[in-house]
């Protein structure tokens, strides 16, 4: 009967983590850069490829970066809220086109509107990586202080909009 013991033990364990991790959110990954300087970098802009971009440029702001890509549908089904959200001006938000094509990302700029204030051109994805990106969409609200303060993974929606930048955008801006 002992001998029983202890792989029930470990089993009713097992089951313990499964439940804890069902009840869990998967587009709620935590990200080792929340609270962290956003990652130093330079690159062209998409649409002007004689300007180039820094983070150091939005020093003293709060404001998005999104990072998306034309071949992307997930990004393609967020655009039409980000246009929106950027039309009411509450914070500036920026691309960062990854891994694409410079015509193909300003074809669909073009196409379905355009959300950026700028969108930066990272073609070989190098900037992504340091910001640990391993799917499009994602978006970093920064502080004013060049501080990563959320992450979203996936879809920008009207619900993460309302009920998670919103109040962070209002509060940094405070600070």
């Amino acid at each position: 009967m002992r001998r029983f013991l202890l792989p029930l033990g470990l089993f009713l364990i097992l089951v313990g983590f499964l439940a804890v991790g069902l009840h869990k959110d998967p587009r709620e990954v935590p990200s080792p850069l929340i609270d962290k300087p956003v990652p130093n970098f330079n690159l062209t802009q998409l649409a002007e490829p004689d300007k180039m971009f820094t983070p150091k440029d939005m020093e003293g702001k709060v404001w998005l970066l999104n990072v998306w890509a034309s071949w992307c549908v997930t990004c393609r089904e967020e655009h039409p809220y980000l246009v929106e959200f950027s039309k009411t001006g509450v914070v500036p938000i920026l691309g960062l086109d990854y891994k694409d094509g410079r015509k193909e990302g300003t074809e669909t700029l073009k196409q379905l509107g355009n959300p950026y204030q700028l969108s930066a051109f990272d073609a070989d994805g190098r900037v992504g990586i340091d910001f640990g990106v391993y799917a499009v969409p994602e978006t970093f609200l920064i502080d004013k202080h060049g501080v990563i303060r959320f992450k979203q993974i996936g879809a920008v929606t009207p619900e993460v909009i309302n009920e998670k930048l919103l109040p962070l955008i209002k509060e940094l801006n405070r600070a």
